[in-house]
């Protein structure tokens, strides 16, 4: 049954053109409001939200007490916990089973336009999990990025796709497998960067490869001609031309956090920030490869640009695969325990003192599921890593110059010395996309910190790592709150499991 606006509308359009999925779709609804209001509820008991007084567990669960007296009361919530389901949060006694009805209740600054995303989130979900399930390993490296319908495991608009029809998901989502057919406009006067395909130039006008989905709602009155088909990656708007070549488009819609566009300052700076990391990275001996910035081209405006980039399959060996991290669980998932647990400690030791040192050199990555890449060998065992996507890193102009690395050649935002700033970038990041989910409890997390940290150079930011409290973003309070990216600070497990 449909309880919502956003439920029903994807039933009706399922209706009127894919009968056939209706009624795996209306089976997945509740499961998919269990697992986002998981997820909110996470946010609620871990964030610090301004119209929260207290929480103290009681009974069985948690309760909240907000700031005008009313109370939520919950199950217990670990923070680091994945695929975790929750039937009801009460609120002043009343159950409610569906995380946007319960937002819409608490009449919150925020809660309302919020309510709206979680309802997108839940309906998404659940036509996510329509998706058949993956028939034997990948046969193409880009089937890797196509196998969960999860999206973020922590995040509670993990599915939020405001905008997109039934149709579209269908059409453009990575857990659908489609072929997408992108669109060329023509656009002179174009700022580029690096060399531009010849075949995507007329003359003297470039002529930018456009998603079909910003084509058709945002583009409006634009000549658009047929372009090449891609196979969308698991953040939606990026797609595998081929084996070899990545494409970054524009998206200007909100998917999970961000209005996923192109700025002009991205394009820019794009391959000055691609050849400033990647000589960093060579300080590293070969652990991390740098997907290299190809080319970059847009109009001035965050919704008509593109960049061409490095595919991170080629940077495979001879009988080895390249695999997001966000699907790392799954492929350790295959392994005896036994394995499982030694291979997930040898990726947590190497994506740390990669992380870590790079940082120590002055390149703060964003190091999520998406962005950072394990390369593993025919057992399994992670061997080195990739990573890909540069426009939200930090650098650090002190950190380069102290260890005789030339000053970047840009300014602007990507430009950063503090040091709290930095190691929040690298380490929320890494914690909340790679590490926190392969561990899926604080217990485990403890332990898998505790040991692929015990024999890493000793630096300033390790010893942060090891015993300040753990930085994550707070991801429901920055969708309650228009001032970009907010933290939360969860207790530090790594004492406790070098205590045991």
């Amino acid at each position: 049954m449909c309880d919502t606006p956003a439920e029903r509308e994807l039933a009706q359009e399922l209706a009127s053109f894919r009968p056939e999925l209706t009624p795996a779709y209306l089976a997945a609804l509740p499961g998919a409001r269990a697992a986002v209001l998981a997820r909110l509820w996470r946010g609620l008991v871990h964030e610090p939200l301004p119209w929260i007084a207290d929480r103290a567990r009681g009974g069985d669960g948690i309760s909240v007490r907000l700031t005008d007296g009313r109370r939520l009361y919950g199950p217990p919530s670990d923070p680091w916990a994945t695929g975790t389901a929750v039937a009801a949060v009460e609120l002043d006694g009343v159950p409610y089973d569906h995380p946007a009805p319960l937002m819409a209740a608490l009449k919150v600054p925020g809660g309302e336009p919020f309510a709206d995303e979680l309802d997108h989130s839940t309906a998404s979900l659940a036509l996510s999990r329509t998706a058949a399930p993956p028939a034997g390993p990948p046969s193409e490296p880009w089937e890797w990025e196509q196998r969960s319908p999860e999206g973020h495991p922590y995040h509670p608009t993990c599915r939020s796709r405001p905008g997109f029809s039934a149709a579209e998901q269908l059409a453009y989502a990575p857990e659908h497998r489609p072929v997408v057919g992108l669109r060329l406009t023509p656009v002179k006067g174009a700022t580029v960067r690096g060399p531009w395909p010849s075949q995507w130039r007329d003359g003297e006008t470039v002529l930018l490869p456009v998603h079909p989905w910003q084509a058709g709602h945002v583009l409006g009155g634009r000549p658009l001609l047929p372009g090449p088909p891609a196979h969308p990656l698991l953040s939606l708007r990026t797609l595998a031309l081929d084996h070899h070549v990545h494409l970054k488009t524009a998206l200007s819609t909100r998917l999970t956090s961000q209005v996923r566009d192109i700025s002009a300052y991205s394009v820019d700076h794009a391959l000055a920030t691609s050849a400033l990391a990647a000589r960093v990275a060579e300080r590293l001996g070969g652990r991390l490869h740098i997907t290299r910035t190809l080319a970059a081209a847009g109009a001035g405006t965050p919704d008509l640009a593109a960049v061409l980039r490095e595919s991170p399959y080629v940077h495979a060996g001879t009988d080895e695969q390249v695999v997001p991290v966000a699907e790392l669980a799954g492929h350790f998932a295959t392994h005896d325990p036994h394995r499982r647990s030694a291979h997930v400690t040898e990726f947590a030791r190497l994506a740390l003192g990669v992380c870590l040192e790079l940082l120590d050199l002055g390149v703060a990555l964003e190091a999520h599921g998406q962005n950072l890449l394990a390369v593993v060998d025919r057992e399994g065992r992670p061997r080195r890593l990739v990573y890909r996507d540069l426009a939200d890193i930090r650098i650090s102009p002190a950190r380069l110059a102290r260890n005789g690395l030339p000053a970047p050649p840009m300014t602007g935002r990507l430009l950063e010395d503090d040091p709290a700033v930095l190691r929040r970038k690298v380490l929320g990041c890494l914690l909340t996309g790679a590490l926190g989910p392969l561990a899926g409890s604080t217990a485990e997390l403890g332990a898998l910190l505790e040991a692929a940290t015990r024999d890493l150079p000793p630096t300033a930011d390790l010893l942060a790592l090891r015993t300040e409290e753990l930085p994550v973003k707070a991801l429901t309070l920055m969708r309650l709150s228009p001032a970009g990216d907010r933290w939360a600070h969860l207790p530090n497990p790594v004492r406790g499991a070098a205590e045991r």
